[in-house]
């Protein structure tokens, strides 16, 4: 597979994501980790008829730490934002949270056979900007806590490292991942046994959205971002993940939930800026 292609499968995870929030909104009132617990489940349904092309057998030359490295990623990501938005349920939170592009970016400059450049941390940093515009511009019923920005950070922290290292595992299967996700389902049922209510959805759109995230945003995702991360170019992907917030607003101004602006204008601006100054600096035709 082509660093480009890989590349391009990555970005189709971005695309997703941009569709999670307004996935999220529909799916009403069901509480996070259980909407966690349902889609996983449904990822993990999806990795099976993926695995099932390559035999099942692939998932037994992969080792125990490889899937308590990615369970730990998917869940602890996941468990890390969602208690960071019910402590501190701000604009504040949403922009640190959203500082593990910037990470990826960073952090893959010390793997082996990367070169970080200032186009790529210029671009980066661009992009920042216009996804601080989106975060920051958005209407927000509570209060900023310490608590809440220290485990905004750590998720951040959290899903970089978790994409990054992923490129040393490039040996490892993407059928893994499977195990990923239904491990997450699992651990998602647990943690929501203890922490919340059990709320299902009350209407037939409301189980339609839960569905749509499970076959999307946190399903297929996964898959397509493992590729990416392993095998295509993970400082542009990484700058290209600030689209993510962009392309959800735009979405939710299509649905009619979010009105246009001016703000927006200028977000996309900034964000397509340093992507394409990000790009410029990439490698290409190189296989992996």
């Amino acid at each position: 597979m082509t660093r480009s292609r890989a590349t391009a499968i990555g970005f189709t995870a971005i695309l997703m994501w941009a569709l999670l929030a307004l996935f999220t909104i529909g799916s009403a009132p069901v509480p996070p980790l259980l909407l966690n617990a349902l889609c996983f489940g449904i990822g993990g349904l999806i990795g099976l008829v993926w695995t099932a092309r390559r035999g099942f057998g692939v998932l037994r030359s992969v080792s125990w730490r490889v899937y308590a490295f990615g369970t730990a990623g998917l869940f602890g990501y996941h468990l890390l934002y969602f208690t960071a938005f019910r402590l501190s349920p701000s604009a504040e939170t949403g922009l640190i949270a959203y500082l593990w592009p910037l990470f990826i970016v960073l952090f893959s400059g010390l793997l082996p056979g990367e070169h970080l450049t200032a186009r790529h941390v210029t671009g980066a940093l661009i992009a920042f900007a216009g996804a601080a515009l989106i975060v920051l511009g958005r209407d927000s019923d509570g209060a900023t806590t310490a608590a809440g920005l220290v485990l905004a950070f750590g998720c951040a922290v959290t899903w970089a490292a978790y994409s990054v290292l992923s490129r040393r595992l490039g040996d490892v299967p993407t059928e893994s991942v499977t195990v990923f996700c239904l491990a997450t389902a699992v651990l998602s049922v647990v943690a929501h046994l203890v922490m919340e209510p059990t709320v299902w959805p009350v209407t037939a759109s409301g189980w339609l959205a839960v569905l749509a995230l499970g076959l999307g945003p946190v399903g297929a995702a996964f898959f397509t971002w493992d590729i990416g991360m392993k095998k295509g170019d993970i400082q542009l992907l990484g700058v290209a993940s600030y689209a993510a917030p962009l392309l959800s607003t735009l979405a939710l101004v299509l649905a009619g939930i979010a009105r246009p602006s001016w703000m927006l204008l200028a977000a996309a601006v900034l964000v397509a800026g340093g992507a394409m100054l990000a790009a410029g600096g990439r490698r290409t035709g190189r296989k992996t």
